[in-house]
């Protein structure tokens, strides 16, 4: 088997893969459609970070590929439903870069507030400017969370604990954690807070979330953070209430253009602002998450292919099974269909073969069966479940 691992993921995962014995393809930058459809063909997992987009049309050219790993917390690059009907599974980390994305965010509010990032230009420059016009200590002051899961919790966390009063805006039912409290519109938490700082997710209904209706219903002088998504915000919008002073900061970590590849020109409207922070998307770039991220990819991978467990795949149905030592396991991928559990087990049943344990999930148009079995099951009956009209995949594995 052969992995293909893009865009400088962590070396922690071309080891684990190694280690396994497979053939280990590494490369430092993204690739487009094309390039990335013409270098699949026997390649069996596909390792991506978040510059890489994985097409129905990339995924039909990759007729072995068994799995994506997005090793990162986003799966929006990925066209999840064409993965689905190709049997293709996507894992990705959804919790391993936390720490680092809420400690950069908490870093750049400190420096937004004592207006670091023009000191640090001018000194330079070569001019010492000690005043402290428009510096500030931010014990006190309002934290607006636009999005209050993983990341949002936690920076609610640790904000508070420095001196932050929190509150929290999420169209999800979620419990606040400490003194944080929930406010019951976007609206009102934008007129409430002296920072808003950006927690979303990918999906299309997030697309332009924020725009020059949002940036006007904020406090004058407030602070705004995205290190989300790239795609939520207008940035010409930002800059406009960045230079008209209605704002008094920004940082922002996502852009909805990024370049592909390391030294690559970036371009846009927020560039040259005083007290605007920019970041190369490196939210969860620290050499702890980017590890623990290669290690946590890379294990569901492996496990998925030594054992077919789906726990924590973002577009196949979820069945973990614990695996059995002396059992023949059994994975089949299906059409979500009535019936097909009935028929599976119909088929043993004729073949004499005596079930151990088994699950079954379904997500969408698909479910998946894991069935763990005393012996093997013969050819026969394997060669007549592949026949079914309701078969995406089939796969084995021995004691």
């Amino acid at each position: 088997m052969k992995a293909l691992l893009l865009e400088n993921i962590h070396p922690a995962a071309a080891e684990a893969f190694r280690a396994e014995g497979l053939e280990v393809d590494v490369r430092s930058a993204s690739m487009s459609g094309p390039e990335l459809a013409d270098a699949l063909p026997g390649v069996s997992l596909l390792g991506i970070r978040s510059n890489t987009t994985i097409t129905a049309e990339v995924l039909e050219a990759g007729k072995d590929l068994l799995a994506v790993g997005c090793f990162c917390i986003g799966t929006n690059q990925v066209d999840l439903a064409a993965a689905a009907e190709r049997g293709v599974a996507v894992f990705n980390a959804p919790f391993s870069n936390t720490r680092s994305v809420v400690e950069l965010v908490l870093g750049e509010i400190i420096a937004l507030v004592r207006r670091l990032p023009e000191k640090t230009q001018r000194m330079h420059e070569g001019i010492w400017d000690k005043s402290a016009r428009g510096s500030h200590e931010f014990r006190g002051r309002t934290l607006g969370i636009v999005g209050y899961g993983n990341i949002g919790t936690q920076l609610s966390n640790i904000a508070e604990a420095v001196g932050l009063r929190v509150i929290f805006y999420d169209t999800a039912d979620r419990l606040a954690h400490g003194n944080a409290r929930r406010v019951d519109s976007l609206e009102q938490l934008l007129g409430e807070a002296d920072v808003v700082s950006l927690h979303v997710d990918g999906r299309p209904g997030n697309a332009g979330l924020f725009g020059a209706e949002q940036f006007a219903l904020m406090k004058p002088r407030s602070i705004f953070i995205n290190a989300s998504r790239g795609m939520v915000i207008d940035d010409d919008a930002l800059r406009e209430n960045i230079l008209s002073g209605h704002l008094a900061g920004a940082a922002i970590d996502v852009f909805p253009i990024e370049p592909k590849a390391q030294g690559d020109t970036f371009e846009s409207p927020l560039r040259g602002l005083d007290n605007v922070i920019l970041t190369p998307h490196v939210g969860g770039s620290t050499q702890e998450a980017q590890e623990e991220i290669g290690t946590f990819v890379s294990t569901k991978l492996l496990s998925y292919v030594a054992t077919g467990v789906t726990a924590l795949s973002v577009n196949l149905p979820e069945v973990a099974l614990p695996v059995a030592p002396t059992a023949f396991r059994m994975g089949y991928l299906h059409t979500n269909s009535p019936g097909v559990l009935a028929g599976i087990n119909q088929l043993l049943l004729d073949s004499g073969v005596n079930v151990v344990s088994q699950a079954l999930s379904t997500r969408g148009e698909r479910g998946y069966v894991l069935t763990d079995t005393e012996a093997a099951v013969p050819e026969e009956a394997l060669a007549e479940l592949r026949r079914s009209p309701h078969t995406v995949w089939l796969r084995t594995w021995g004691p």
